[in-house]
C-alpha cells in the first residue's frame, strides 16, 4: 500500500488545529503562495509544494521550543509521506534541525520562509498597506536597513538563494509575486 498523499484541505484542518495565531496563519498562507508560485514557474507539483508551504511551522505556536521535531511527529501520526515531512522539517536546518536542504523545494522553502516576512514588512510601510504594489527595489532599500524587519535573517535568505542558483532580486520577485497572488488570505490587500 502506497503512501497517503495530503489533501490541503487535511492540511489547512491541521495548521488551524495547532495554530490559532492570526499572524502565524497568515504566515503559512503567505508561505504556501510563494511555494506555489515557485512551483508553476519551475513546472513542479505546484500542490506538494503549496502543502508544504502550509505547514511548514506547524508546531511553532504550541511547541516553539521542539520546532520542526514536533511537525515531524504531528505529521508522522497522520501518516504522512516522509518526502513531505523532510521537506517541511529542513526550512529549520542550522537552527533547530540537521536536515539540509536538498531537492528544489526543500531549498526554495528555505529560502522564502524568511523573506515572506521581509516583504510583508516591507508593504505594511507603504500608504497602500499593499503588497500589490511592493517593488523588488523597495524590499531590496529595507533589506540595507538591519533594523527594518530586524527578525529576518537576510543570511538565511541569501544561502537559499545560493542553493537555488538564482539571484536575489530573482528571489525577491518570486515572493512578491507568490504573495500578491494570496494577497487578501494574508491582509495585505491594501488600498493600492
Amino acid at each position: 500500500m502506497g503512501e497517503k498523499i495530503p489533501s490541503r484541505q487535511e492540511a489547512l484542518d491541521l495548521l488551524h488545529r495547532y495554530n490559532e495565531s492570526d499572524s502565524l496563519r497568515k504566515h503559512a498562507y503567505a508561505v504556501e503562495g510563494v511555494m506555489r508560485y515557485m512551483a508553476r514557474k519551475r513546472g513542479e507539483n505546484e500542490e506538494q509544494w503549496g502543502i508544504v508551504g502550509l505547514i511548514h511551522d506547524l508546531d511553532y505556536e504550541r511547541f516553539p521550543d521542539q520546532h520542526c521535531a514536533k511537525t515531524a511527529e504531528i505529521l508522522r501520526e497522520q501518516d504522512w509521506p516522509e518526502e513531505y515531512i523532510r521537506a517541511a522539517v529542513s526550512h529549520g536546518w542550522g537552527l533547530c534541525t540537521d536536515i539540509e536542504p536538498r531537492t528544489t523545494l526543500e531549498k526554495a522553502l528555505y529560502a522564502i520562509d524568511e523573506l515572506t516576512g521581509l516583504v510583508a514588512t516591507t508593504a505594511l510601510v507603504r500608504p497602500s498597506k499593499s503588497v500589490l504594489d511592493v517593488q523588488v527595489k523597495s524590499v531590496k532599500n529595507k533589506w540595507k536597513d538591519k533594523r527594518f524587519a530586524a527578525g529576518v535573517d537576510r543570511s538565511i535568505i541569501e544561502r537559499g538563494a545560493e542553493m537555488l542558483q538564482v539571484g536575489l532580486d530573482e528571489l525577491i520577485d518570486d515572493t512578491i509575486k507568490g504573495m500578491q497572488d494570496v494577497a487578501e488570505a494574508i491582509g495585505l490587500k491594501g488600498h493600492p
